[in-house]
């Protein structure tokens, strides 16, 4: 008869700690989940408006500054840069005389802090190709073809420049954007026309220059006539107050001053015009 043999079993412990692994795994991704949705960190620069989803949408008039924030996993919180930037574009204009101008502008930009929920309602988080972009192309278009071709090279630049940016600003300012600043970078003409213009301000430099230089060289006739004037003036005046015996005596004044100096002389009583003394010094 055979002997039966004890039968061990081997206690099963995989199976309950493929189970914490399971758990452990589940709350890993529940907590990734929350760390992303509900733990938000606003960086400098910045600021966000909330989106919820139960709650009638985005609050506009609410603004989360930059830090760290909570928010329920199940709303959103929409962020924007609010800092300054720049935008650059190359555009082809017409001017007023019909003439062909290709402009490159800067331009310094941002969204108004307090109204991003209103921008981002409205507008959008691209409110640079759907706001900024096309209000200053179509407030350049409309300025330079006020404004001839050669006006771009003179004072009025600065003037074109400010026009430009005042008619952007109140466009995009209703849309809840910011202008700071719209610069002309450069200018292209047509090359006969540039030359042209060119001469032109080389000329009217020149004529400048020359009526400066007639300018100063009547000026200085102007001066000259009135210094002769002066002197002749003062001579008639000296001439009017002298008298013989005036002159006599200024005379016998110097001779007795010319008598007493060191040097070797010859005095003649009575021998000069009007019966003045004459002296003959020694050389």
């Amino acid at each position: 008869m055979a002997q039966r043999r004890p039968n061990f079993e081997i206690p099963n412990v995989s199976g309950g700690i493929g189970k914490y692994l399971v758990y452990f795994f589940i709350a890993a991704v529940i907590f990734m989940i929350l760390t992303s949705t509900t733990f938000i960190t606003i960086n400098p620069g910045q600021k966000a408006v909330k989106f919820k989803k139960f709650g009638g949408g985005i609050q506009k008039d609410v603004i989360y500054d930059q830090g760290f924030h909570i928010v329920a996993p199940w709303d959103n919180l929409i962020v924007y840069d609010v800092r300054i930037n720049e935008g650059n574009d190359e555009l082809d204009v017409l001017s007023k005389n019909g003439l062909p101008i290709k402009i490159t502008l800067s331009y310094r930009y941002a969204p108004l802090g307090d109204k991003i929920g209103y921008l981002h309602d409205e507008v959008g988080s691209n409110y640079l190709g759907r706001i900024v972009e096309p209000e200053i192309k179509a407030a350049t278009r409309e300025v330079i073809g006020e404004y001839l071709p050669e006006e771009l090279y003179s004072s009025k630049r600065e003037a074109i420049q400010d026009e430009i940016f005042a008619r952007t600003q109140e466009a995009v300012s209703k849309k809840y954007v910011d202008l700071d600043a719209v610069l002309i970078s450069s200018v292209q003409l047509p090359a006969k026309l540039e030359n042209a213009i060119e001469q032109k301000l080389q000329e009217e430099q020149l004529s400048f220059e020359y009526e400066y230089k007639l300018d100063r060289e009547r000026k200085e006739a102007e001066r000259k006539i009135i210094e002769a004037q002066a002197k002749a003036d003062a001579n008639r005046i000296l001439n009017a107050s002298l008298t013989d015996k005036i002159l006599q005596d200024k005379g016998i004044e110097a001779t007795l001053e010319l008598a007493n100096s060191p040097n070797s002389k010859v005095v003649i009583v009575g021998g000069g015009d009007a019966g003045l003394p004459l002296i003959l010094g020694n050389q």
